[in-house]
């Protein structure tokens, strides 16, 4: 009974751990949100100053769907600007590690692959897409000037030289000019800057005031997503649909906070900041738009429907500022389009590293993947790095263990007598729980001994499963032979039928006095349950947990073998 309760409570626990994520999506506390329901429209953000660009004065988002049909006349870009390409609908980009398309209506990236990442191991070619431009799957990334006087925003049309860049061998960087022009003698020349080997994508508006009168006005940046399809649902055979999707803002007052898709339909967020970004977020992957860290911001929500389907705006808007004419200005933020790399990160924006969802176990989960990643960077592959951390963690814990399995070895040791008075009491079972506890105290053996290693093992349990889930850098991590995705199930159910036959040979040093035949049977069908269990988790887990049990059992054997040759 002693080895039952651990195995009992851990599985509870870790279910019901699960419960208490799901809960807090729908109970949990909610972030920040704007003082009145008028917030839940643009025109509700405030300005400033009088003499400045209110944010209403952003046209209402536009999609894909809205813009001229393919085929139809664009409308007419004016002022003198390099030759548009004709024939052309998007503008190519290509670097080392992203393929773009960028609309030249408003400027708007619209597309975004990330070459080093396919969806599937089977399907090399087949990359994962980050934006998209139509549909149930549309997600974008806009920006512009917010101003009375004229100004491009994401409506605007924007000339072009070619409707194709790509990083070419040795350059470290690639520069995508688009221009617009006001026939006052306003010119914007926005620049998309592109380096090797990065994620994070320059974006420059440089605004040459021709005008003869000063200009005033605003830059703002905003992400648009239609309501996730996979949203839905939440399946256990996949854990990566428990993984937070959504919208993330960080700021220096409250850190990062998550918002629902659900929850801006509720209610709009809204705070001013400085050194704040915003992010819609997935499994693995993300998008943010990071203003320059010196600089306030008003960042908020927005739920819009022009079509029936819902789509889910994150904006930031930077305060007005006055360009003098004859004047030029350059307004500049940062666009990351890619993974979650935890070791670039807060090299890119401070707080980034929150996208990488731990939830309440970031205290334990960020050392753990610290611990891998240093030990895969020494032996450059991430399963064996799985197994020496689970070595170095059952080492930190082998004098707790060390005393469970001692107390286990007594216990062992007692069963005939344990017997003797099961036959004694009969089904007494008060007499015989009396008989049991004074036989305990004097032989000084802990019938609860087994269960403090355990308990102290779940948060590192849960912590790593979360390092697992989490981490981009295991997604599709071969390991050797079988399994080539540690970041998806064993496909032969071996690891899980091996950690099986571990806990099989580990209940036959188990003692059993003192159970009756229903505790018997629930220990039986232990290996059972954590097969089936561990059958729909990541390969990379499971190879933790079953690596754990074949040390355990070592362990619990040589101890056990220790002192019943000294009796």
């Amino acid at each position: 009974m002693a080895n039952l309760r651990p195995v009992l409570f851990i599985t509870l626990i870790f279910l019901g751990y699960l419960l208490w994520v799901e809960w807090q999506k729908d109970y949990g506390p909610r972030p920040r949100q704007a003082d009145s329901p008028a917030a839940t429209s643009v025109d509700a953000i405030p300005s400033p100053a009088d003499e400045v660009p209110e944010a209403g004065d952003i046209p209402d988002a536009p999609g894909p769907a809205d813009l001229p049909p393919a085929g139809q006349e664009e409308p007419e870009a004016v002022g003198p600007a390099p030759q548009m390409t004709a024939g052309a609908t998007t503008i190519t980009v290509i670097t080392d590690v992203l393929e773009l398309a960028i609309d030249p209506v408003g400027g708007t990236v619209v597309s975004a692959y990330l070459l080093d990442y396919p969806v599937e191991l089977d399907r090399p070619m087949d990359k994962v897409r980050l934006f998209n431009p139509a549909g149930e799957e549309l997600f974008i990334a806009q920006s512009g000037l917010l101003s009375k006087q004229p100004a491009p925003n994401h409506t605007s049309v924007y000339r072009y030289g070619q409707d194709r860049y790509e990083l070419p061998d040795g350059a470290e960087e690639l520069r995508v000019p688009l221009t617009w022009a006001d026939p006052g003698g306003l010119e914007v020349t926005k620049t998309f800057i592109f380096k090797r080997d990065s994620y994070d994508i320059g974006v420059r508006h440089t605004l040459s005031n021709g005008s003869g009168s000063d200009w005033v006005g605003s830059r703002y940046e905003q992400l648009q997503q239609a309501q996730p399809t996979q949203e839905q649902k939440r399946s256990f055979t996949d854990p990566g649909s428990y993984s937070f999707r959504g919208i993330g803002f960080f700021s220096s007052e409250e850190k990062f906070e998550k918002v629902d898709f659900d929850e801006v339909a509720e209610q709009a967020y809204q705070r001013s900041t400085t050194g704040g970004w915003l992010a819609m977020i997935q499994h693995y992957f993300f998008a943010a738009w990071i203003p320059p860290g010196d600089e306030p911001a008003t960042y908020s929500t927005q739920e819009y429907s022009p079509s029936g389907w819902p789509r889910y705006i994150a904006r930031a808007v930077a305060p007005p500022l006055r360009v003098a004419a004859g004047d030029t200005h350059q307004f500049g933020s940062t666009l990351y389009v890619g993974p979650k790399l935890q070791e670039r990160l807060d090299d890119i924006a401070p707080g980034l590293q929150h996208t990488v969802n731990y939830g309440i176990f970031t205290v334990f989960s960020k050392p753990l993947f610290w611990l891998l990643s240093g030990i895969h960077g020494f032996i450059g592959n991430w399963g064996w790095a799985i197994v020496l951390l689970t070595v170095l963690i059952k080492a930190a814990f082998f004098k707790l263990t060390e005393a469970q399995y001692r107390s286990m070895a007594r216990m062992r040791k007692l069963q005939p007598r344990i017997e003797a008075l099961r036959e004694r009491y009969g089904d007494d079972r008060q007499r015989m729980s009396q008989a049991m506890m004074e036989l305990y105290k004097k032989e000084k053996v802990n019938p609860l001994g087994g269960c403090l290693p355990i308990l102290v093992q779940i948060p590192i349990f849960i912590a790593l499963y979360w390092v697992l889930l989490e981490s981009v850098e295991l997604r599709q991590a071969p390991f050797f032979g079988w399994i080539q995705n540690l970041s998806a199930r064993d496909p032969y159910f071996i690891l899980p039928l091996l950690n099986a036959g571990f806990m099989i040979l580990t209940q036959r040093l188990t003692p059993t006095a003192g159970m009756d035949p229903m505790q018997r049977k629930l220990m039986n069908a232990m290996p059972v349950v954590f097969s089936v269990m561990f059958a729909f988790f990541p390969a990379g887990l499971v190879l933790y947990w079953a690596t754990n049990a074949g040390l355990s059992l070592a362990q619990q054997w040589y101890i056990t073998q220790k002192i019943a040759g000294s009796s």
